[in-house]
């Protein structure tokens, strides 16, 4: 027998172990004529898997919690700030966007973070916002109707459709100029929702060449 060395004033539980007695579990034998069986299903047919496109995903939502206010960088030089977060409850995007109330509450808050960031340069009359192509929702565009109203309340000049895009694809897309590039320097390019960037990058590859100032805001950051 290996004797093992005991620490002093530890417990040996040789003995206790030696005591415990295991039960004995007693496995009822199983009656298979009992259970039912399906003689037209063929175990060993090839199982198909469901196409992509069947595949449901959940939609992304948005609780308009407070203070989930972030800047989510694409690059070291390239920051896009966010007013809110996408969550797991709350009210869907496309319900969001069929909301005119939203409108409003998208202006108001933006608003707010803005002139608190950019704070008394706004005054200098040398500022402008534009926002993304519009792109499946041409006569009422969300993201538009936002910046219209944001324009209003920030006292600068909002330029629609300055920006236009021939492509389906938001990855990648490169947008040519639908309007006269505006004559302020500095300028705020909106979106409502951003998921990967791409769109906000299209746009800053657009405009940073004519030498503008930008600043990228969104309403809601669509990534958790």
């Amino acid at each position: 027998m290996i004797k093992r060395s005991v620490r002093e004033g530890a417990i040996a539980l040789d003995d206790v172990l030696n005591d415990i007695e295991v039960p004995s579990l007693d496995v009822p034998d199983l009656d298979a004529s009992s259970f039912s069986r399906d003689e037209s299903k063929d175990l060993f047919a090839e199982k198909k898997r469901a196409a992509w496109k069947d595949v449901q995903q959940a939609e992304a939502r948005c609780d308009f919690a407070p203070n989930k206010v972030r800047i989510s960088y694409r690059n070291p030089s390239f920051g896009i700030i966010s007013l809110w977060k996408k969550s797991l409850y709350g009210r869907t995007l496309t319900d969001i966007k069929s909301d005119d109330a939203m409108v409003e509450k998208f202006a108001e808050g933006m608003n707010t973070l803005i002139r608190q960031i950019l704070g008394h340069s706004l005054a200098s009359g040398d500022w402008c916002i534009v926002t993304s192509p519009k792109r499946r929702h041409k006569t009422r565009n969300f993201a538009s109707l936002i910046a219209a109203q944001l324009g209003s309340l920030l006292g600068i000049p909002f330029y629609e459709d300055i920006a236009e895009c021939h492509s389906k694809h938001r990855v990648g897309a490169v947008f040519t100029f639908g309007a006269d590039p505006p004559k302020e320097r500095n300028i705020i390019v909106f979106d409502d929702f951003v998921t990967t960037g791409a769109t906000m990058i299209s746009m800053k590859n657009l405009l940073e060449p004519l030498g503008y100032n930008l600043v990228f805001f969104t309403g809601i950051n669509n990534k958790i």
